[in-house]
Formats: structure tokens, C-alpha cells, sequence
């Protein structure tokens, strides 16, 4: 995998949200900003990503045809990931899938998928966090 980064202080705050899906669309494991200070003291935004090397040059066309870079910076990163599990977890309102994080295999990680989540609160006009404290609650037991 590869580190990508760019630093912007020149570019509308709007944009952001728009490359951040476009890199998404195109393959980025993942995006994330981190406020900045640049030359003479302007406020500015680091954008970061992770990607397969295969990946790079779109990214790399993604980030100088849609931002205000004018380079980029990318090098070799090691990623270790835990091994992964799913399963549903019955709500009054429906299903809900649960991602666990095993590392040699015991789970040391556990979550409700917020997408399930969110779709159930807005559908029953309920609160999410309701519907992540019934989840957590079947979790737990």
C-alpha cells in the first residue's frame, strides 16, 4: 500500500466532501483530513489517503484535476489488519450486522455496522442511539 498526501490552503472547505468520494469511487481504503498550519500562517487542510500502489495514478489524477495541489507526496506503508468476522444481531426493528476484529484469534473488537444502524432509525423515526444501545445490549449477553 502507499501513503498519499497533499497539503491545501487555497481550495473551498465545500470541495473537500466531493474529492473525498471521488477517491472513495475509485478505490482509496481510506481518506481523512487534518487541519494544518502553512507558510505564513495560513489555516490549511492535510488530505490523506491509503491505497493499493496499483491505485496511484488515479489517485494521483484525482487529487491535481479536482483540488488545488500543486504536489504530491506518497511513499510505502505496511498495513496490518485484523482477521474479520460478521454477523446479524435481531432488533425489535430488524437486523443489524455486527463486524468483529479478531487478533490471534480472539475478538478484541466489536461493533454494530452504523449503515444498518442509520437505516433503521431513519425507516422507524427512532433515535440511533436506541438502536445501538438494544444491539450493544444482544452483544453483551
Amino acid at each position: 500500500m502507499v501513503k498519499v498526501e497533499v497539503n491545501l490552503d487555497d481550495m473551498p472547505g465545500e470541495w473537500l466532501g466531493y474529492v473525498m468520494e471521488q477517491l472513495f469511487e475509485a478505490g482509496a481504503n481510506d481518506v481523512f483530513y487534518i487541519p494544518i498550519y502553512m507558510k505564513k500562517n495560513r489555516p490549511g487542510v492535510m488530505l490523506q489517503l491509503l491505497c493499493e500502489k496499483t491505485k496511484l495514478d488515479e489517485m494521483k489524477t484525482i487529487l491535481f484535476t479536482e483540488t488545488t495541489t500543486l504536489g504530491i507526496r506518497y511513499y510505502p506503508v505496511s498495513v496490518h489488519r485484523l482477521a474479520r468476522t460478521f454477523y446479524k444481531v435481531s432488533t425489535e426493528w430488524g437486523d443489524v450486522t455486527v463486524k468483529e476484529g479478531l487478533y490471534k484469534g480472539i475478538v478484541v473488537q466489536s461493533a454494530p455496522e452504523y449503515e444498518d444502524c442509520r437505516k433503521i432509525a431513519s425507516e422507524n423515526k427512532i433515535s440511533i442511539k436506541e438502536v445501538y444501545r438494544q444491539v450493544w445490549e444482544k452483544i453483551k449477553n
